[in-house]
């Protein structure tokens, strides 16, 4: 029976039950996390990272399903003499060191959001860098960092666009889809040694001109895992 005509027959908690049982039985449906185990994340998992000065309503709305964050390019970074730039990201603590994992979402950047990280990787050899991924926008264009060389998608303003990120740490290799297309592989810089987890929201990056406000939404976001 379709949820149209069961809903009407039941009481609000039940509804909202098939809704979320609904909307769970979709995100199976994602060909690319065939093989994969899901990870069960609590809300207590999403760590929002924000400018320390002001509250997390100021930069962060979570409605429903969809979580929005926003910064301006003079926000003050996460803590107070802490060396990193602008941010309102969302942590999720589930912190690897092999295997293979698997981050899914969809994501929506609105005009004019320029200069900003979307969704990270974090976690690296400490002697090279911090992050083993960084998707970053500029001008609507969906890149690999900061090079404008390495396009990932174009026209990402002001409509959803589906991620899937696979991190092989044995393998030392990072694989982008979007919108179900392999767009990216990319050498890991991490080790084994090297803790990592995903980061998703808006970071400000000092290149090709940071907008003065950023903006991403999220919805659908999960984990996956294989060993």
């Amino acid at each position: 029976m379709a949820c149209s005509s069961l809903c009407a027959l039941l009481p609000p908690l039940l509804l909202l039950a098939v809704v979320v049982g609904t909307a769970a039985a979709r995100g199976g449906d994602d060909p690319l996390t065939a093989g994969f185990r899901p990870v069960r994340l609590t809300e207590s998992q999403f760590i929002v990272q924000k400018p320390y000065d002001v509250t997390l309503g100021d930069r962060y709305e979570h409605t429903g399903d969809v979580r929005r964050m926003w910064v301006f390019s003079t926000d003050k970074s996460i803590r107070r003499n802490h060396p990193g730039g602008a941010r309102t990201e969302t942590k999720i603590n589930v912190v690897y060191r092999s295997g293979v994992w698997q981050f899914t979402g969809e994501v929506y950047v609105p005009t004019g959001t320029s200069g900003a990280s979307i969704m990270q990787i974090f976690g690296a050899k400490p002697e090279r860098q911090a992050t083993t991924l960084m998707l970053h926008v500029y001008d609507g264009q969906l890149t690999f960092y900061h090079d404008l060389r390495r396009v990932l998608a174009d026209d990402i303003y002001d409509r959803w666009v589906r991620l899937n990120v696979v991190h092989d740490i044995a393998a030392r290799k990072v694989t982008v889809f979007v919108d179900g297309t392999e767009r990216l592989q990319s050498p890991g810089h991490g080790s084994q040694d090297a803790p990592h987890y995903f980061k998703f929201g808006v970071y400000k990056q000092s290149h090709h001109q940071p907008s003065h406000r950023m903006e991403s939404r999220w919805r659908n976001v999960q984990v996956f895992t294989k060993p």
